[in-house]
């Protein structure tokens, strides 16, 4: 092969935060590189829910390099470090504007969907000459770029969990995808057609259903006739509920309190130990949930089970995935939620995040598999760390430093709230949180988190809130 590899660009998947925090660490480091986004602008995903805010505030949502670079451009006002974002101000106030900037602004590629990624010449068998062997990366239009190396930073948004509890989608439930929404439908706003003077059945036991449910009780209580279910696999919510003082992201510390009074008033119904086993139309055109003997009709689903990350298009690279998480192997025990919140993940980098296959990195949400307690933060350090090693100067790739808001709650789809016993089970956060009761003072609001780090603020009326999973 008359191409040398070093002479080839590294190839970063998603132009994403995570996805641009590398390319920012790139250009500051000198290193060739090219940015493939799937979507017609930065941060496609995010522009999703734009109308969602963050529950971390601006300070931990600003990588250090892409900071660099935007003063450098100048004419960027970096915004109140305390105050929370939406999505929308994320992509406006920082992300849009990191794109243009002159290092970045020539090397991100739109509408560019990556369809696989290997090694040239080499399928996942071979062995011999394989780490010599550029990257081939291709596209969705069958264009094909050779790569030095590849950061996967395409996140999770775009592979949903399913409805079924085996894991599996349940029997109907493909048959049944128009009338099952995605996570995170913009209840109040754009979507409220769908929702209002309707009965919407909520599943899910994270903080992206407590948020949807949260804006489905604002708009009961503005439309009649809008009825509220929500269905959940486990049989104990103490985790959607709890959280309160421990957490220092008041805007996700005093999670769950008006839902478990939507539920406790009866504005919200609360369908428990329901694990989905078909999904059926009824002669009148509604959906029906079905576990054994037990049913529940709705108008319309809201699947909020949380997200996966896919590793099909990496397919023919030699990976070492966690098998229950699909982490690398080496992360897994770092971020497992049945251990950690999002605030106690020990730092971690290049060495965790390593595969047998030299050169290929997942970053961001998608290295955390089905784990759901990633932040922003641990993104950009994992990054910055990343690059580093890919330039060579492997003391600053291992000098991981982090400095994460401790948590008093996170949640989980991964396991029940109850153990084989029977008893209560602990969540992401080590033992199940107590729930609690906050009023909040004259003139202030409460808050409540959502799954893979969702969630939502109330000032008086509700506002949607969504992060990076728990960022």
């Amino acid at each position: 092969m008359s191409v040398t590899v070093s002479d080839l660009p590294v190839v970063v998947i998603g132009a994403g935060p995570i996805g641009l925090a590398a390319a920012a660490h790139l250009a500051e480091r000198g290193l060739d590189f090219v940015v493939l986004e799937s979507g017609p602008g930065v941060a496609a995903a995010i522009d999703e829910w734009r109308h969602v805010k963050l529950f971390s505030p601006w300070r931990y949502d600003i990588d250090s390099a892409s900071r660099r670079l935007l003063e450098q451009a100048g004419g960027w006002t970096e915004p109140d470090a305390g105050i929370l974002p939406t999505g929308g101000d994320l992509i406006d106030s920082y992300l849009a504007p990191l794109a243009k900037t002159p290092q970045l602004s020539d090397r991100i590629r739109y509408n560019s969907p990556v369809q696989a990624v290997t090694r040239v010449g080499f399928d996942r068998i071979r062995t011999a000459g394989r780490e010599d062997a550029p990257f081939l990366v291709r596209l969705a239009d069958g264009s094909e770029l050779l790569a030095s190396a590849v950061i996967d930073a395409a996140g999770t948004w775009r592979r949903p969990n399913v409805l079924g509890g085996s894991g599996i989608p349940a029997r109907g439930e493909t048959a049944a995808a128009a009338d099952i929404s995605r996570a995170l439908p913009d209840v109040l706003g754009r979507d409220r057609d769908r929702f209002a003077g309707r009965r919407t059945a909520v599943v899910g036991a994270g903080h992206s259903a407590a948020t949807t449910l949260l804006d489905l009780g604002e708009l009961a209580e503005q439309v009649p006739g809008t009825e509220v279910v929500w269905v959940v696999r486990g049989a104990d919510q103490a985790r959607t509920y709890g959280g309160g003082d421990a957490d220092e992201l008041p805007a996700r510390g005093a999670l769950g309190s008006r839902l478990q009074n939507l539920v406790r008033t009866g504005r919200v119904e609360l369908v428990s130990s329901f694990r989905i086993e078909s999904v059926d139309q009824t002669s009148d055109g509604r959906v029906e949930l079905v576990a054994g003997e037990r049913r529940v009709v709705a108008d319309t689903v809201v699947n909020s089970t949380g997200f996966r990350p896919d590793h099909a298009i990496v397919g023919e690279l030699r990976l070492d995935l966690d098998p229950i998480l699909g982490s690398t192997r080496a992360l897994a025990p770092l971020i497992d939620p049945n251990q950690h919140s999002c605030g106690t993940v020990p730092p971690h980098g290049v060495d965790e995040l390593a595969h047998p296959e030299p050169g290929y990195y997942a970053v961001g949400a998608k290295s955390y598999g089905r784990a759901p307690t990633f932040l922003l933060a641990t993104g950009f350090e994992q990054a910055r760390s990343v690059v580093a090693a890919l330039a060579g100067d492997w003391d600053a790739a291992r000098d991981v430093q982090l400095d994460l808001p401790e948590t008093g709650v996170c949640s989980t789809n991964l396991t029940d709230t109850t153990s084989s016993s029977g008893e209560a089970a602990g969540g992401c956060c080590g033992p199940t949180p107590q729930a609690v009761e906050i009023t909040p003072p004259a003139g202030r609001g409460l808050a409540t988190g959502i799954s893979g780090g969702l969630l939502t603020v109330i000032d008086d009326k509700p506002t949607t809130i969504v992060s990076g999973c728990c960022s």
